[in-house]
């Protein structure tokens, strides 16, 4: 299977509902070649496919975490360049997945091969959502990522802190909640 084949694939994906994505995602679980194709279309920043591709993506990474861990420095490199809403809010999703992978108690390959420098790139971005107009989802996953990777950098929490306590007045009930469960486990460290 090729590039082509999934390209043909997600343009014919349809709506973002979950069975839709799921059959896409099948497809790239069935077949592991297609992984670097898929998070190359991804990074096709300006081509509205990379949408589709980046939810494709999410439900991989929910399966197989440890399938990113070859293609981590791509991640790290060109994570800041998305823009476009969707695929934002998928890569938050990849990042809080990471970071949770990064501190299982459970031996993986993402504690193996992610980096300082690929954690520094994910924190980066993180705080760059978190100030960006982005909607809630894409800052909550983000907020999490960020405490979870703060544990090990004091910086990083009170900066988040920081962020959190400025923005929670003027967000919506769905921040303010996650907003305040993260203040409350970065306090209570």
């Amino acid at each position: 299977m090729s590039k082509e084949f999934l390209i043909n694939e997600l343009e014919n994906l349809g709506t973002a509902s979950r069975v839709n994505r799921e059959r896409v995602s099948n497809l790239v679980l069935d077949n592991p070649k297609l992984l670097p194709h898929l998070i190359e279309i991804v990074f096709e920043i300006n081509n509205k496919l990379s949408i589709k591709a980046a939810w494709v993506l999410e439900l991989v990474c929910e399966k197989h975490i440890d399938w990113l861990a070859p293609h981590l420095n791509e991640l790290s490199l060109n994570i800041g360049k998305v823009y476009f809403g969707g695929a934002v809010r998928s890569l938050s999703k990849i990042c809080n997945f990471l970071a949770i992978a990064y501190t299982s108690r459970t031996s993986n390959l993402i504690q193996i091969f992610l980096t300082e420098s690929h954690i520094k790139a994910i924190i980066e971005v993180g705080f760059d959502w978190m100030i960006s107009p982005h909607k809630v989802a894409v800052k909550a996953y983000s907020m999490n990522a960020l405490y979870i990777f703060g544990k090990n950098s004091d910086w990083v929490h009170q900066e988040l802190k920081l962020i959190i306590k400025q923005n929670i007045m003027k967000e919506s009930a769905a921040y303010k909640a996650r907003g305040k469960m993260t203040l409350a486990l970065i306090n209570k460290n």
